[in-house]
């Protein structure tokens, strides 16, 4: 049973925190002082749990960024990293916000193209990976 919770780095902190260090530091080599910023603190975040076992996060920031999408390696491929997505954009749309936009590696372009997500810019290194901008207008349901 996977279920989504939304709330404050108070509030998801732990779990959030657990899958970044396994996904981001210990599985793609990023230096902690770059995983851990200041936006944490002021971001919305969501992490996705199956049963009381944490298995995905994300968080939106006040500036309509997407970042730290991270799914454990034994959960990707069973459609968990675009349930996080669709209620990231959920949530964006709740709020009126006007777009979302995003650093993605390179290698997931498509997974976020399916989303709705377009290419902006240059491929770019960030942390010794290839990442590319990516925008995302959000339309309002009437």
């Amino acid at each position: 049973m996977l279920r989504v919770e939304r709330g404050s780095w108070d509030q998801l902190q732990q779990p959030a925190k657990l899958i970044r260090e396994k996904v981001f530091i210990a599985e793609q080599g990023i230096a902690e002082a770059d995983e851990w910023d200041e936006q944490d603190a002021i971001s919305q975040h969501f992490v996705i749990f199956d049963q009381d076992q944490p298995v995905a996060t994300a968080r939106l920031l006040q500036n309509n960024s997407v970042g730290r999408v991270a799914v454990l390696q034994t959960y990707r491929g069973q459609g968990i990293g675009q349930m996080i997505m669709l209620d990231i954009i959920d949530y964006a749309r709740q709020q009126y916000r006007p777009f979302l936009y995003l650093s993605s590696q390179v290698h997931a372009i498509s997974f976020y193209e399916q989303l709705g997500f377009m290419v902006q810019g240059d491929e770019y290194d960030e942390c010794g990976i290839p990442h590319i901008e990516m925008q995302m207008p959000i339309r309002v349901e009437i």
